[in-house]
């Protein structure tokens, strides 16, 4: 499969499928059938599509769509290679600017560092006097490339920045402006594929938002600036860099979001956790629990139960009946 046009039904099916098994074909279609280029990828932002289901609730999806990403980035590396287009990367800009170059390809790194690696990967773990041997051995216009990195779980590849994508961040006049959509830019760029030019554009708006909320410069300012800095940097946390690049949140909206909106799901079901676990655990110091066996459990199925009550809700509201088995400690409630 190489048609744009064929590309693009499959990516608007995929956004419309109704289950996780129809999902899961799709994927299946296009991680065995696509042979992606740069340009098939730009005009179909296929990219953009499958990138988003990386962080899908559904295991089986989300690995899927990392294969396919990592499928689709060596493809398009494989055919920057073949047409020599990696090795001129070297005199025009930096690591990471090439990537920006790439307009609906959601990949986490740029494909000139990727380039880099092929060749210093393997010296990761040699001596000290074989990796100064290989770095002596490259063409003199070629600048030192240190090996980045690697944390817990990650690849070879390091992140983007303003400074790496040689963006200019003098847009507005003012230093602490220009400064604050630098730190905005960062953080959207980290691990996105997205254009450098639609990067910053997104930063500037947020950057927008917030200075008109707070008529300026001011602490205040500065302050809601570093929280969504914070926010977005969450390694956890990639959905909301790509729905704001993506366009589908908008930076009016996202500037108004609370820190608990903006966490991740995983953040929000464990809290969701603990809020149920303090709210089972939150018995007053006199309050007694009944025994009682007009309940079962429906894990062990045994009818030897503690129990109390509790209005959780308005006066007129049924109270809360909290159910504890004594045998397996399950636990639930009803009102």
């Amino acid at each position: 499969m190489s048609d744009a046009t064929e590309l693009r039904s499959l990516v608007k099916q995929l956004q419309n499928a109704p289950s996780d098994e129809e999902s899961i074909g799709i994927l299946q279609t296009l991680k065995k059938e696509a042979r992606i280029t740069e340009a098939l990828l730009r005009e179909s932002k296929a990219g953009l599509a499958v990138g988003k289901l990386r962080t899908h609730s559904s295991k089986a999806i989300a690995d899927l769509a990392k294969e396919i990403v990592k499928q689709w980035k060596g493809q398009v590396e494989k055919e920057k290679i073949g047409k020599g287009g990696a090795g001129g990367s070297h005199h025009s800009k930096p690591a990471g600017a090439v990537n920006g170059k790439h307009p609906g390809v959601s990949f986490p790194a740029p494909p000139s560092v990727t380039y880099h690696t092929l060749h210093i990967a393997p010296v990761a773990h040699n001596t000290r006097t074989e990796r100064k041997n290989s770095l002596a051995s490259q063409p003199p216009h070629s600048p030192a490339i240190a090996s980045p990195t690697l944390g817990k779980g990650s690849s070879p590849l390091t992140e983007r920045s303003a400074k790496g994508d040689g963006i200019s961040l003098a847009v507005t006049g003012d230093k602490t402006r220009d400064t604050c959509i630098g730190l905005i830019y960062d953080s959207l760029a980290s691990d996105s594929g997205a254009p450098s030019e639609l990067i910053l554009k997104r930063a500037k708006a947020v950057e927008a938002v917030v200075l008109s909320q707070h008529d300026g410069t001011n602490a205040a300012y500065k302050a809601k600036i570093r929280s969504l800095y914070v926010n977005l940097k969450d390694k956890h946390n990639p959905g909301l860099r790509e729905s704001i690049v993506s366009g589908d949140l908008s930076a009016e909206k996202f500037c108004k979001m609370t820190s608990q909106e903006m966490a991740s799901e995983e953040r929000k079901s464990a809290d969701n956790k603990i809020k149920q676990d303090n709210l089972f655990h939150s018995l007053g110091a006199a309050e007694q629990q009944a025994e009682t066996d007009a309940f079962q459990c429906g894990r062990c199925k045994q009818r030897k139960c503690r129990y109390r009550q509790a209005q959780t809700r308005s006066a007129d509201e049924p109270m809360t009946t909290f159910v504890t088995c004594t045998v397996c400690n399950n636990r639930w409630k009803f009102s």
